[in-house]
C-alpha cells in the first residue's frame, strides 16, 4: 500500500488535503503529518513515505530547503498558494505541484502521475523502496533556483503596518510589533508602547510577513520571534511565550509546539 506524508504549517490545509486524497486515492495511507521542514525531515526518516506533499512557505526550514534532502527519498509534490515563480519553474521541471485550496480534479490527475512513477520506480529497481526517487541534476538545479529566488525576495516582506488612530494614520514598523492577535473583525497589533486595531486578517498578515521573523504560535496569534524573552510551561502543561517589555503571556497551541522544540 503506498504511503504519504503531508507537510503544511496550517492544520486546516492538511485536513483538506487529507480529505481530498481519501476521495481520489483511498488506498493511499497517510502515515504522518508535519508542520514545518524540520519536522518533515524527522517524519520522513521515521516513516519512509513513498510520497511527500510539501508546502513551500513555512517557518524555520521552508519546503524548498527540505525538498533538497527529501527528494532523494520520496516523490515530492509541492503545495503552494501563491508563488508564481515556483509554479513556472515546476511546469518546466521534474516536480509536480498543487495550488491551494486543492482542487479534486487536479489532485486526481497528480495522483495518477504519482501512481505511474511509483510503478516505474518499483519495476526498475524492485529491491529498493518504491518511493525512492534519484535526485537528477535537473531536479537539483530546479531546487537551487527556487531557493535562490526565495532568498532574493526576502526584502519583499511586509515592513510597515498602517493603523488609523482617530483622524490620523500611524505607520508602525514591523520591527516594533511584539505580536498580532485576531480580535473578532479586527487584528490587534501590540507594540511595547501601545496597541492598535487594523482590519487586515491574521491570514493576510501571515502571508506578507517574513516567516523567519514572525511565527504563528496559535490559530489566533502571530509573534515576533525577536521579541520572545522565554518560553515556559504552566501547571497545566501549557507552553507560554513571554515577550520582552510586555507582561502578557501568549499560549502556544499544540499544533505549534514544534516551533520551540528546535530552539
Amino acid at each position: 500500500m503506498p504511503t504519504a506524508l503531508i507537510v503544511d504549517d496550517e492544520t486546516p490545509m492538511r485536513e483538506q488535503l487529507k480529505s481530498r486524497l481519501a476521495e481520489v486515492w483511498p488506498e493511499l495511507q497517510i502515515v504522518a503529518e508535519a508542520a514545518n521542514g524540520i519536522a518533515a525531515l524527522e517524519q520522513a526518516q521515521l516513516h519512509a513515505p513513498d510520497i511527500i506533499f510539501l508546502d513551500i512557505r513555512m517557518p524555520g526550514k521552508n519546503g524548498i530547503e527540505a525538498a533538497r534532502t527529501l527528494a532523494q527519498q520520496a516523490q515530492i509534490v509541492f503545495v503552494t498558494a501563491y508563488d508564481e515563480y515556483a509554479i513556472q519553474a515546476f511546469e518546466q521541471g521534474a516536480m509536480d505541484y498543487l495550488l491551494k485550496p486543492v482542487d479534486a480534479e487536479r489532485l486526481a490527475s497528480t495522483c495518477r502521475r504519482l501512481q505511474q512513477r511509483l510503478a516505474a520506480v518499483a519495476s526498475a529497481a524492485p529491491s529498493t523502496h518504491p518511493g525512492a526517487a534519484p535526485q537528477s541534476e535537473q531536479m537539483e538545479q530546479l531546487l537551487q533556483q527556487l531557493l535562490q529566488h526565495s532568498q532574493a525576495h526576502k526584502t519583499d516582506y511586509l515592513r510597515w503596518i498602517q493603523a488609523s488612530v482617530g483622524a490620523s494614520l500611524r505607520m508602525i514598523s514591523t520591527k516594533e510589533v511584539l505580536f498580532f492577535r485576531s480580535d473578532e473583525k479586527y487584528t490587534r497589533v501590540q507594540t511595547e508602547a501601545a496597541e492598535y486595531l487594523i482590519r487586515k486578517s491574521l491570514k493576510e498578515l501571515e502571508d506578507e510577513l517574513n516567516p523567519d521573523e514572525f511565527w504563528r504560535i496559535h490559530r489566533s496569534c502571530i509573534v515576533n520571534v525577536q521579541a520572545i524573552s522565554e518560553v515556559t510551561r504552566d501547571f497545566r502543561g501549557r507552553q507560554l511565550v513571554q515577550l520582552k517589555g510586555h507582561p502578557e503571556k501568549l499560549e502556544v497551541s499544540r499544533n505549534h509546539l514544534h516551533l520551540f522544540q528546535q530552539m
